[in-house]
C-alpha cells in the first residue's frame, strides 16, 4: 500500500482525527509562507524588526507598512483545494477539529466550522493604550487604500490586529483547547507546516505522546519528521483532495459513515 492509501485507511478508520495546518496550506491561494527559500517572508524581512511585539510597541508604523501588502493578499485570497478537502472531511464527520497557525480565515471560508486559531486572526483589533477591543472591518478599507494606521476612537491609541506577534503569548483559551484536542486524537494530521514555531509546533508531539498516529503532509522536511508514522511530500493542494477522495469517494458521492470503532490496521 502506498503512503496516500495508508493515510486514507488510518483516517477512514479513525475515531478522533485532528488536523494542524500551517502557512503551506495557503500558499496555493497566493499568500506567501514564511520560510520557503527565496519566497518566504522571513527571507526578505527580519521578523524581529517588523513582526515582534517589541518592534510594534516602538514603531507601529513599520509593522503596518510591512503588513499592508500581506493584508491585501489575505483579503483577496480564496480557499484552494486543500482547504476544501479538509472542510469536506469535517462535513463527513471524520475530521473533528482543525487547529491552524494561519490568520487568513480561509478554512472558515471553505466551510470548516470547528477551527481553533492559535495565532490569532484579523477580525478584531485591540488598542495598545486602553485595551479596548473593536471589530477590524471598519478600519480595514482605509488601511488598505491609504495606509491609514488604525487608532482607537476613545483614547487615540494604535489598534493592533489580534494576531500573535513574536514575543507574545498565544491566546490562552485557544491554545489550551488545541492541547486538549491533540491529546484526544487517535490520528493527528499535519498539513503545510514546518513545525518550527513553538509552542504550536509541539502539538504533534503532544498527540504522539498520547498514542496518536502522526501523518505529515508537506512540501519540505519538518522538524518532526523523525516522529512521524507517515510522511507524504508534495503540493498540499494536490494531495489533500486525493486523500479526501480516497477516504470519502468522489466529491458528490455519498460519504461512508465516520468514526468507526473497528481497530485500525497497518503500522507505521
Amino acid at each position: 500500500m502506498d503512503a496516500l492509501g495508508q493515510a486514507a485507511e488510518w483516517i477512514g478508520r479513525s475515531r478522533y482525527l485532528v488536523a494542524l495546518t500551517g502557512a503551506g496550506v495557503s500558499t496555493p491561494s497566493g499568500i506567501p509562507d514564511f520560510r520557503s527559500e527565496g519566497s518566504g517572508l522571513w527571507t526578505r524581512y527580519d521578523p524581529m524588526e517588523v513582526a515582534s511585539i517589541w518592534a510594534f510597541s516602538r514603531r507601529p508604523e513599520a509593522f503596518f507598512e510591512w503588513v499592508r501588502p500581506l493584508a491585501r493578499m489575505i483579503v483577496e485570497a480564496r480557499p484552494n483545494p486543500a482547504h476544501n478537502a479538509l472542510a469536506r472531511l469535517e462535513a463527513a464527520g471524520i475530521l473533528k477539529t482543525l487547529i491552524t497557525q494561519n490568520i487568513d480565515a480561509l478554512h472558515q471560508k471553505a466551510g470548516s466550522r470547528r477551527v481553533i486559531e492559535v495565532h490569532g486572526h484579523l477580525r478584531e483589533a485591540t488598542c495598545i493604550r486602553c485595551y479596548r477591543k473593536v471589530p477590524a472591518a471598519p478600519y480595514l478599507e482605509a488601511f488598505l487604500q491609504e495606509g491609514t494606521i488604525p487608532r482607537c476612537e476613545v483614547c487615540g491609541g494604535v489598534l493592533k490586529p489580534d494576531i500573535i506577534l513574536f514575543g507574545e503569548q498565544l491566546p490562552v483559551r485557544a491554545f489550551l483547547e488545541a492541547q486538549q484536542e491533540a491529546r484526544r486524537a487517535d490520528v493527528f494530521l499535519v498539513v503545510g507546516s514546518s513545525l518550527e514555531v513553538a509552542p504550536a509546533g509541539d502539538l504533534p508531539l503532544v498527540a504522539k505522546a498520547h498514542g496518536a498516529r502522526l501523518i505529515l503532509i508537506n512540501r519540505s522536511p519538518t522538524v518532526a519528521d523523525r516522529y512521524a508514522d507517515l510522511q507524504i511530500r508534495g503540493d498540499v493542494a494536490e494531495i489533500l483532495p486525493r486523500l479526501a477522495e480516497a477516504v470519502l469517494g468522489p466529491e458528490g458521492a455519498s460519504a461512508p459513515s465516520a468514526g468507526g470503532t473497528e481497530p485500525m490496521s497497518g503500522g507505521p
